[in-house]
């Protein structure tokens, strides 16, 4: 079994890859993860990772410029409905519009777009960066599983996922009103939060990413 997190010139990587493979020895399972831009790789793997930090239009922008990578995951994820998982701005991009210093199209996997965070409570500063409580919609999801409503994960961002559909939202959080901390829909899950930096919390959600069977 193969994780892959995809390497488009987005930071993060090094620390997300290296909670991944903390996860895959805590549990120990026989899986392999690999950082890659070439979409060969990602067309083999198991399960797919799209990490992110910075602006979205920078961040699609080097996603499109490995050549055939989109075609790679829309093959694979949309198509062939292996597990997909987005990263703060690699949530981001499975929208349709990014509003951030413009409009940019997104993957439109999941219908909503990027708008700036602007909190009824002039107090909370933005950028949203630090620990905040989740706060899970009814249904649950296997992401969730074994975690309790009100542990905390670490954000850093200045744009929230707006999503058509409220149905889609997993988990939330309270920044001057309710913003958007996990989305997903069939084999697609994203967070907004830095599982990779959530300690306890983050590790468990990878690890049920691992595990997880859509």
């Amino acid at each position: 079994m193969t994780t892959v997190l995809i390497d488009y010139g987005s930071g993060n990587l090094r620390s997300a890859a290296k909670a991944f493979e903390r996860a895959v020895a805590e549990v120990g399972q026989t899986e392999s993860v690999t950082v890659t831009a070439d979409p060969e790789v990602v067309r083999r793997a198991d399960r797919i990772v799209l990490p992110g930090v910075g602006a979205f239009a920078d961040c699609k922008r080097g996603l499109d410029a490995l050549p055939g990578m989109a075609e790679a995951l829309a093959e694979q994820v949309i198509k062939g409905g292996k597990p997909f998982l987005g990263i703060c701005v690699g949530m981001q991009l499975m929208a349709s519009w990014g509003r951030e210093h413009g409009d940019h199209r997104g993957l439109d996997w999941i219908a909503g777009e990027v708008v700036g965070l602007d909190p009824a409570d002039p107090g909370l500063k933005v950028p949203h960066m630090g620990w905040n409580d989740l706060i899970f919609t009814p249904g649950g999801h296997p992401l969730l599983a074994g975690l309790e409503p009100g542990q905390h994960v670490y954000f850093v961002h200045s744009y929230r996922f707006a999503a058509a559909d409220e149905k889609q939202v997993l988990a939330w959080v309270d920044y001057g009103g309710p913003v958007a901390a996990m989305i997903g829909r069939d084999n697609l899950v994203g967070t907004q939060f830095h599982p990779e930096k959530s300690q306890a919390v983050g590790l468990a959600v990878i690890t049920n990413f691992l595990r997880w069977r859509p």
